[in-house]
């Protein structure tokens, strides 16, 4: 069975960021799936993403998640 990339991209870019958040890769697919930044985020900007180092992809996935979450809660975005 063969994985595509972006599908491949996506878990690399779940563990890396759950993993400098310390929180498990289960968890944190939750949060970006509840926000519907799985598809919106890590597919969708695939082409953008996927050109950035490792540590800009975990920042765009932290910052991303943390302006949804405030956001959800009526914060600023």
């Amino acid at each position: 069975m063969t994985t595509n990339p972006q599908t491949q991209f996506a878990t690399l870019a779940i563990g890396a960021t759950a993993q400098r958040m310390g929180i498990s890769a289960t968890e944190l697919f939750n949060r970006l799936k509840h926000h519907g930044l799985v598809r919106r985020l890590l597919f969708d900007c695939y082409d953008t993403l996927h050109a950035e180092s490792i540590d800009g992809v975990v920042w765009n996935v932290q910052e991303a998640l943390k302006n949804w979450d405030a956001k959800e809660k009526g914060g600023q975005k």
